[in-house]
């Protein structure tokens, strides 16, 4: 499905899950990932939800043209979604960029998000972290998104993962390779976060529901930064996942999950 964003660009979207259902769940994306990457985290939630996945611009299926957009501008493209779809509210579930987008989107619109979920997250950026951004830009510009990938892969999954993977290592760079073929579109997803401000103190405005998972071995975003974005957010939940990297919608699914599914019950049942 697509809808136009305020710009005109066509912004890709899916539905799955119980339409019936009174409550939504929104997953968005990590950086260079696509709806796809969502595919063993649906089953959990199919039956007891009405489930929304979405492409950002520069993403999968949504369009690549046009200016490079903030997190502000991310999130009023989700609020076209659930506007097209006469959605009121939602739990908002983001995993690393997509985390971003809605941190955003909840201290932009609050009473559109019933609860929100930070998988992999942080709101202000180190001198390590910063470290590893410009070595992604510039492998990027030397190298094109397939150099990008060979340095990316290490500080995104956990040794662990390279152990038993759930997708093999091979079949994932090929799929991502085949995805993300426009550099200037990942260029452009990489400026939001290049230019953002420090977001803490924003996130003592949000009074929503909060649940943060990150993983302990995240060598991307070590664990300390997502403990800074759970004493800015009143009252919100952390859980560190033992032996686990960042990109935790491949890695321990079933305890990623599990998590969500618990914090769901325990607030809105």
């Amino acid at each position: 499905m697509q809808t136009k964003t305020h710009d005109g660009l066509n912004l890709y979207y899916e539905l799955h899950g119980n339409g019936q259902s009174a409550q939504t769940l929104v997953f968005l994306n990590g950086l260079t990932q696509s709806t796809l990457s969502w595919f063993f985290v649906l089953p959990y939630f199919k039956t007891q939800y009405r489930i929304v996945l979405l492409d950002f611009i520069f993403q999968g299926q949504s369009d690549k043209t046009g200016a490079a957009r903030n997190f502000d501008t991310h999130a009023q493209d989700v609020i076209r979604v659930l506007d097209t779809e006469g959605i009121e509210t939602a739990h908002i579930i983001g995993l690393s960029y997509g985390s971003l987008v809605a941190q955003h989107l909840t201290v932009n619109y609050p009473k559109r998000v019933k609860s929100l979920i930070l998988l992999s997250t942080f709101a202000h950026k180190t001198p390590y972290y910063e470290a590893i951004e410009y070595s992604w830009w510039r492998a990027l510009e030397l190298g094109g998104y397939s150099l990008l990938l060979d340095i990316m892969l290490p500080s995104v999954l956990s040794e662990s993962y390279f152990k038993n993977p759930i997708i093999p290592i091979e079949v994932m760079k090929n799929a991502r390779k085949e995805a993300n073929e426009n550099n200037e579109a990942i260029f452009k997803l990489m400026r939001a976060t290049k230019e953002r401000a420090d977001y803490r103190p924003l996130l003592k405005t949000i009074s929503t529901p909060t649940l943060i998972l990150h993983g302990e071995k995240d060598l991307l975003l070590p664990v300390h930064l997502a403990q800074s974005v759970h004493e800015h957010i009143h009252n919100a939940l952390l859980y560190v996942l033992p032996n686990t990297g960042h990109t935790l919608n491949l890695e321990k699914v079933v305890e990623v999950c599990q998590h969500i599914q618990k914090f769901l019950t325990d607030r809105f049942q």
